[in-house]
């Protein structure tokens, strides 16, 4: 949403918004959690192997790239908050 449509929101709706925001940062982190996880240990695997394939490179480029959209995909959450700070809610 653009902070245009949160000014139009009521106190209500814009409370509910935070919530799904708030669900949302929730499963990126763990997200990215995971994803790194899998690098680690592809890259351990990787390095702990007698024979060296870099066939591994693409599967980890991969999901370096997936965990890079994760982090920068935009989000509204400081228009949001400037919304909230601006009601006084919490």
């Amino acid at each position: 949403m653009e902070s245009t449509e949160y000014n139009k929101l009521t106190d209500e709706e814009l409370l509910s918004e935070k919530k799904k925001q708030n669900k949302s940062k929730i499963f990126h982190a763990l997200s990215i959690g995971f994803l790194v996880g899998i690098l680690i240990f592809g890259v351990v695997s990787w390095g702990l192997a007698s024979e060296k394939h870099f066939g591994f490179l693409i599967p980890m480029g991969l999901l370096i790239g997936i965990i890079y959209k994760l982090l920068k995909k935009p989000n509204g959450h400081k228009e949001l908050e400037a919304v909230l700070k601006s009601r006084n809610l919490k």
